[in-house]
């Protein structure tokens, strides 16, 4: 694929949910990854990239992969949440794929306290190869799950730990466990099974401000605990992983009810393990679903959504003083607000 000659859009222009942006220094451009829209001139689910020079002007999104129903048949909705990562001189897609025909478990009525309001289906995030960031990306696994089938898992990410072994990091659905996780699971090296036992990093409810905030008269041990949008960023030897989640929730005929909000917590033995401390968020007002970024200038970036319905992008200028990781400025001459 040509790199683009013509950068018209700007970030209030540019419908995008749960993005990530790769820095490509040998390209000299940042590529943003959102789910794929008609826009991108190839409808369908899957998922496509804008291009910049600068994180100001954007060129018009292309796609990068799209689902095939035939090569597919587990899940063909949604490409949620897509990421893209280097590995082993290629890169690699992670994106959450559902389908609602294919039922999971629930919560029993009344278990938790209150009538559980939705149908859980399979979810699970996949992983695409490609040689090019504008792909086109492959499925490694399309006829079934990489991630265990009877989990409702969203949100993947790739990690490599200190020994150099991959790792997929990824949400555990609050609609499946009530008290959402952010769990691990050891890959091989091809990234395309398990290899291992999984581990739990943390369970939503160990950030304390959330219980802080629940609305008067909601029991704890019947509010849900969203966990959505892990992605894990080392600053030497310390390890942090930005999150997001909800307060002031509650469970309603509807679903959940709340405030998105973009928190983080950190791991100072620099393992995955942990053990983890939950900070305060990072940035509230319907914001969430951020990644960090380092800019071509050497700036620390954290790019997310806002608002969660009709999402836009919005960059935020980030520090790291040694333990502690702040928001330094709002970019709007970036952003556009």
């Amino acid at each position: 694929m040509s790199e683009p000659t013509a950068f018209p859009l700007r970030l209030p222009e540019m419908p995008l949910h749960d993005p990530f942006i790769v820095a490509d220094s040998g390209s000299g451009l940042y590529h943003l990854y959102t789910s794929n829209l008609a826009s991108s001139g190839a409808p369908g689910a899957g998922t496509m990239v804008y291009r910049s020079r600068d994180l100001r002007e954007w060129a018009e999104p292309v796609p990068v992969f799209l689902v095939d129903e035939e090569d597919a048949p587990w899940a063909v909705h949604g490409a949620w949440a897509p990421e893209v990562h280097r590995w082993n001189d290629r890169w690699y897609l992670f994106t959450t794929l559902h389908d609602t025909d294919a039922p999971l478990p629930v919560p029993r009525p009344g278990e938790y306290g209150t009538p559980f309001p939705v149908a859980n289906y399979r979810r699970s995030t996949i992983v695409a190869a490609a040689d090019a960031l504008t792909g086109p990306f492959r499925m490694l696994k399309p006829e079934a799950p990489i991630l265990p089938a009877d989990l409702m898992t969203l949100d993947g990410t790739l990690f490599v730990d200190e020994d150099g072994e991959p790792w997929m990091v990824c949400a555990n659905e609050w609609l499946q466990r009530i008290d959402g996780t952010v769990e691990a699971f050891p890959l091989n090296r091809a990234l395309d099974g398990v290899d291992g036992e999984p581990m739990v990093l943390f369970r939503g409810s160990d950030a304390s401000w959330i219980t802080r905030e629940l609305p008067a008269g909601v029991p704890h041990q019947i509010a849900p605990y969203v966990t959505d949008g892990p992605q894990l960023h080392r600053f030497g030897d310390t390890l942090v992983c930005l999150w997001s989640t909800y307060e002031k929730n509650r469970l309603t005929e509807g679903g959940i009810d709340g405030d998105y909000v973009q928190t983080w917590a950190v791991a100072p033995s620099g393992r995955l393990e942990g053990p983890w401390e939950q900070r305060e968020p990072l940035v509230r007002g319907d914001s969430g679903h951020g990644m960090l970024f380092t800019a071509f200038d050497g700036t620390l970036m954290m790019v997310l959504h806002r608002p969660f319905t009709g999402a836009r992008g919005k960059l935020y200028e980030m520090t790291w003083d040694g333990s502690d990781l702040k928001v330094l400025r709002q970019r709007t001459d970036l952003d556009g607000d």
